[in-house]
């Protein structure tokens, strides 16, 4: 159900200088009740000291919190437990909750340890064992608005792939029309040469449809499979993810393959301009209405951020043009903590999603934040409750017994309940084959939901607020995409307060719901791409 807040684009800006600490108004929930902030007169050693202890201290409690309410569980049984109140009911899901809660200390803490990775990421000695890689896109430009002409875009990744037409006009006006191609299971499995003559096939088919098989056109191409950069069209696959294992790409430049494909069929005029990822995608697309956009994030499916640093802090990246003082980093930021620096505030939930992943051990910091992962959270913590007989009188059923079908729209849709409501819950635990929930089970149930997407909001922030720093400029745009961040009902005002608190005083920010960043910020990065062809004499 697409129920964008207030169906449109939402965007707000904030002064730290004036927020800095502060709540920015109403719309809390009982999740609010919880940490204090650290002054800001300490040197950095001694805050980082201070800091640290302060977030260990905060771990211990909501740890001591937890085994307390697990102490509770294994010592009253079944039957004693539903003889208690709805109110004694509701303090032990508290409690147990409080592992999910971030104090101030913590998220302070969260932010050094971001920043520390980051830093490895960039630098040319630490890079190969960084976990947050910081990738160099090779992507220097950003849309300055007089982009004019047409443009095709190629967005892959997963069983569809989409080719789109853009033509972008003045006024930051545009017109785009697009088809999706599904991709038959016997060419995800097949070799790369079947893959790409397959997509060239498509992308003549559309050209002459759309009445553009005559002109030469620049294509944007998003490839939203793991990816080595070597230039702004060179890109060599890592490994296949999604299902596809086609046989001869590894390794291999896919650029190179899909011009090999165009070529071979002789019969389109296509320009492959650049290759990009889904989130640089987000934030050209932004950063062409709102030229102060220089950071991406996605919140969706997946995380991911990218952001526009100086050239001398990204060791990796050979400038070739002394005059461009930043280079695009795409963070690949979902791997933070594989090497334990997020052990701290994990929790019994999230080694358990960990566990019996795909991938054990790996994209530590997505799997407590995207909504591939946020509807299992609840669930587990949803288990747990009932199992004990504090929740629904100890009655599960066989759909909330089974993995992955609470779905992280759920979540959303349970959040967007006014207070005292139930209405949409009581549908969702319907679903779920929960049919005797009381008001109490309902106001359990949303509150550990806002635990979960509060916790994945104060994650991100912690990011975003290390980012915002670390460029130290005065106005920073933040475009963002993704389904958790688009339809969760409270996502954006959580982060708008929580950045705000983490920022240095005086930067003012703001966040920027994209509009088709795979798609049509391909169609930017190469449009970007032929107007330095077109200054630097190229063409």
């Amino acid at each position: 159900m697409d129920r964008e807040l207030n169906g449109a684009m939402r965007s707000v800006s904030i002064n730290s200088a004036q927020l800095n600490g502060h709540n920015n108004g109403g719309g809390l929930d009982e999740t609010d009740r919880v940490g204090v902030a650290q002054g800001a007169a300490l040197s950095a050693t001694e805050k980082l000291t201070t800091t640290t202890a302060a977030a260990t201290k905060s771990t211990t409690a909501a740890t001591n919190a937890t085994t307390a309410t697990t102490t509770n569980l294994a010592t009253h049984s079944p039957q004693q437990i539903a003889l208690l109140s709805a109110a004694e009911k509701s303090k032990m899901v508290h409690e147990l909750c409080q592992q999910l809660l971030l104090t101030d200390e913590q998220v302070e803490e969260l932010c050094y340890r971001i920043l520390h990775e980051l830093r490895r990421g960039l630098a040319k000695d630490t890079h190969p064992k960084a976990n947050v890689k910081c990738f160099v896109t090779y992507v220097q430009d950003l849309p300055n608005g007089n982009e004019r002409g047409k443009f095709l875009a190629l967005d892959l990744g997963g069983t569809n792939f989409r080719v789109l037409l853009i033509h972008l006009q003045e006024n930051n006006d545009f017109q785009m029309e697009s088809r999706i191609y599904a991709i038959p299971q016997h060419i995800m499995i097949g070799s790369g040469t079947q893959l790409f003559d397959h997509i060239a096939e498509c992308l003549s088919n559309f050209m002459a449809e759309h009445n553009v098989y005559k002109e030469r056109l620049p294509l944007g191409f998003t490839f939203s499979f793991p990816l080595r950069q070597l230039g702004l069209t060179k890109g060599l696959l890592e490994t296949w993810t999604k299902g596809f294992n086609c046989a001869g790409v590894v390794n291999e430049d896919v650029v190179q393959l899909l011009k090999d494909a165009i070529a071979r069929r002789g019969d389109v005029q296509i320009d492959v301009c650049a290759i990009l990822n889904d989130t640089t995608g987000t934030l050209m697309s932004c950063a062409w209405k709102n030229h102060n956009c220089k950071i991406g994030l996605i919140v969706g499916t997946g995380a991911n951020a990218c952001y526009m640093e100086r050239v001398e802090e990204a060791e990796l990246f050979a400038a070739e043009d002394p005059r461009k003082k930043h280079v695009l980093i795409n963070t690949e930021w979902g791997a933070f903590g594989d090497n334990g620096a997020l052990d701290f505030v994990r929790t019994e939930f999230d080694r358990d999603i960990d566990v019996h992943s795909i991938n054990p051990g790996k994209q530590t910091f997505e799997k407590m934040i995207s909504g591939m992962y946020m509807g299992e959270l609840v669930r587990l913590v949803l288990v747990k409750m009932t199992q004990a007989g504090i929740l629904f009188n100890g009655q599960d059923s066989e759909v909330l017994n089974t993995r992955g079908l609470f779905f992280t729209k759920y979540v959303s849709e349970i959040e967007a309940d006014e207070p005292g409501n139930f209405t949409n819950c009581r549908l969702v635990l319907e679903e779920l084959g929960l049919t005797n929930a009381t008001d109490g089970d309902c106001a359990n149930v949303r509150y550990i939901c806002e635990c979960v997407s509060k916790r994945a909001a104060h994650l991100v922030s912690a990011g975003i607020a290390t980012l915002i720093n670390k460029m130290d400029e005065p106005t920073v745009t933040v475009g963002v995409d993704g389904s958790v961040y688009r339809f969760h009902p409270k996502f954006h005002n959580l982060m708008v307060e929580k950045i705000s608190q983490l920022i240095k005083p005086g930067i003012t920010f703001d966040l920027m719901l994209s509009e088709d960043g795979s798609g049509r910020g391909a169609a930017l990065v190469a449009a970007v791409a032929c107007r330095e062809d077109i200054l630097n004499g190229k063409k």
